[in-house]
């Protein structure tokens, strides 16, 4: 990797804490001066204030995920790591519950236990599976859309982002209408999963609870009476042996959290990205239907709906030069690695055009996100309805907040108004 050793020279200019600070206010607003900085001087760099290895370049982040047999997903089970950032300290109890819940989870398993589980699921998500899905997705978005757009403005997490996947998520798991809005509840409370207030083990704790119960009673009726929504191939995997009931139920809360969260956050994170970028707005309002699915694409690289992820290290390693030891924790950063120079030319600038786009907001490898062609449809499906329908949004505030994670870029509002003439 002689591309960056010239580079590390410059690494003594850059103190310690400017590297190790996940959470600082101006790093959330904007991780990419953060991260770029870290890839240029140390794209395998040991954070000492979180005890983790933080992996930032392109090459490193693909070399570490098609080695899934050196870095254990199996986080929860084998780190005893405490929460980070820290939580109250009376809520520590609630850690616990949080690492039952979590390491039952699909995207905490390991060969072989992955591939068996997996291979359950694979085919209810396959792309022309989820392709049959699309009328179901435009229809939903085109009902939103209905109400919003008299209103001549909204806010595109509440109005539009959110309500958008439960709909989907509820129709896929199976469950009665009227209950949309209790799942919406219980997925804003599973969405503290990933987030960095100190009191955040509270509501994920009542979300987690509230999905296992509300979940326990369908698994019952789909293993008598199976359909075809994802409850009932869940349920069918524990009549194989493949997964518990404590597997099933929490699977069901991955689909309603991952589902929702990612979904979300490529909506509002890609509209706000053409807002600031209004040329790239009209090249999309130009072509809908040929450049939308180029411009979902692009902004999944440009603001990933997920910064990073987890992996622990299976055994002794070296990457990037660095000496990896067995245990240690690894966090790489995929917000990164898409605006890696050395694969991205120009990888600030937004561009709906680029080809190839080769971003990695998906993963790679074995833990390839099973829900790429679900949040692939619905993004585009809501980019080309708003381009269709609407000229040029804009900003409807001074500025915008996102929540405090290292996982997930995730906006706490976006009140944006429009042009009232339709297309």
């Amino acid at each position: 990797m002689n591309r960056r050793d010239a580079r590390r020279g410059s690494e003594d200019a850059v103190t310690a804490a400017d590297l190790d600070e996940l959470f600082a206010p101006e790093v959330v607003a904007d991780p990419y001066n953060y991260f770029a900085r870290l890839r240029e001087i140390d794209p395998v760099h040991w954070n000492e204030r979180f005890q983790l290895w933080v992996v930032t370049g392109y090459e490193e982040v693909v070399w570490l995920l098609r080695h899934h047999e050196l870095f254990s997903s199996a986080i929860m089970r084998n780190s005893a790591s405490p929460p980070y950032p820290p939580v109250d300290p009376e809520d520590l109890p609630l850690f616990d519950e949080v690492r039952e819940f979590r390491a039952d989870q699909l995207v905490e398993q390991d060969r072989p236990e992955h591939l068996h589980q997996r291979s359950v699921v694979h085919e209810y998500f396959t792309p022309t599976a989820m392709e049959s899905w699309r009328p179901f997705v435009r229809n939903a978005v085109a009902e939103l859309l209905d109400e919003l757009e008299p209103l001549g403005r909204m806010d595109v997490l509440t109005d539009l982002a959110a309500p958008l996947p439960v709909r989907v998520i509820a129709q896929m798991m199976g469950v009665p209408w009227e209950d949309r809005d209790h799942l919406r509840e219980l997925a804003d409370s599973i969405l503290y999963m990933n987030r960095g207030e100190p009191y955040r083990l509270r509501p994920l704790t009542e979300g987690m609870r509230g999905i296992v119960e509300y979940a326990a009673p369908l698994v019952e009726e789909r293993l008598d009476r199976p359909g075809n929504d994802f409850i009932s191939i869940l349920a069918q995997g524990e009549k194989a042996g493949i997964f518990t009931r404590h597997q099933v139920l929490v699977n069901t809360g991955l689909l309603l959290f991952a589902g929702h969260e990612t979904t979300m956050n490529l909506i509002c994170n890609g509209l706000l990205a053409f807002i600031r970028h209004p040329d790239q707005w009209d090249l999309l309002a130009a072509d809908p239907g040929g450049m939308t699915r180029l411009a979902t694409e692009e902004c999944l690289r440009y603001d990933p709906p997920v910064k990073s992820t987890q992996r622990i290290a299976a055994e002794d390693v070296r990457l990037g030069g660095k000496a990896i030891h067995k245990g240690d924790r690894i966090r790489w950063i995929m917000a990164s690695a898409n605006r890696d120079p050395s694969v991205f030319p120009d990888p600030d600038r937004f561009d709906i055009c680029r080809q190839p786009n080769p971003h990695i907001s998906f993963g790679s490898g074995i833990h390839y996100c099973l829900g790429v062609a679900l949040a692939r449809m619905e993004g585009q499906e809501v980019f080309r309805a708003l381009a269709e329908r609407f000229g040029r949004f804009e900003l409807a505030a001074d500025e915008v907040e996102y929540q405090p994670s290292v996982q997930f870029r995730s906006l706490k509002a976006l009140p944006v108004s429009w042009d009232r003439r339709s297309r």
